[in-house]
């Protein structure tokens, strides 16, 4: 079932309840789309977390499981590659609650992340991000660059999908 930005809002309302000490939240993938209002909504809820964040967020979040599948990971990582270390100082904050700073990747970086799956959904986001936030093909490639290197199948492959939206797009 989708989740939209009311519902992830009132998500981190909730959990804001059960931390103890304030800690980071970057969106991903779709989510971090939807609290751009660049998706209506969400499959999933995905988050990359600092690690040091990470087992206060592990901890209330078994205190009020949400009811939709979220996926974490630890200090930029998002599936299967790594942002650089300035993830979070790129991210566009969304909203401070008592305990969370809820942030959202950057659009350069959800275009980062999603080059490496590269399904039809994650190119239509590209291609939102694209034309919203008017990225240059010359920020994709640098950006990207810096991930590719990071990416755990094979960074050929990764380098492969980069190449394929560059042409696609520019």
């Amino acid at each position: 079932m989708p989740c939209d930005k009311t519902e992830l809002l009132e998500f981190m309302e909730a959990l804001n309840e059960e931390l103890t000490k304030k800690i980071t939240l970057v969106a991903a993938g779709g989510t971090a789309m939807t609290l751009l209002d660049l998706k209506p909504s969400t499959l999933d809820i995905d988050f990359t977390i600092p690690g040091k964040d990470m087992p206060e967020f592990e901890r209330a979040l078994k205190s009020n499981p949400p009811g939709y599948k979220i996926d974490r990971w630890p200090d930029g990582t998002v599936f299967s590659q790594t942002l650089p270390s300035d993830y979070v100082d790129k991210s566009i904050s969304i909203k401070e609650y008592t305990y969370i700073s809820l942030r959202a990747l950057h659009p350069i970086d959800i275009i980062a992340t999603k080059i490496g799956r590269l399904d039809k959904r994650d190119i239509q986001d590209i291609e939102t991000c694209i034309k919203t936030f008017k990225i240059s093909k010359d920020d994709i490639q640098a950006r990207a660059i810096l991930v590719s290197a990071t990416y755990t199948p094979r960074e050929e492959d990764y380098i492969y999908h980069l190449n394929w939206i560059l042409k696609k797009f520019f």
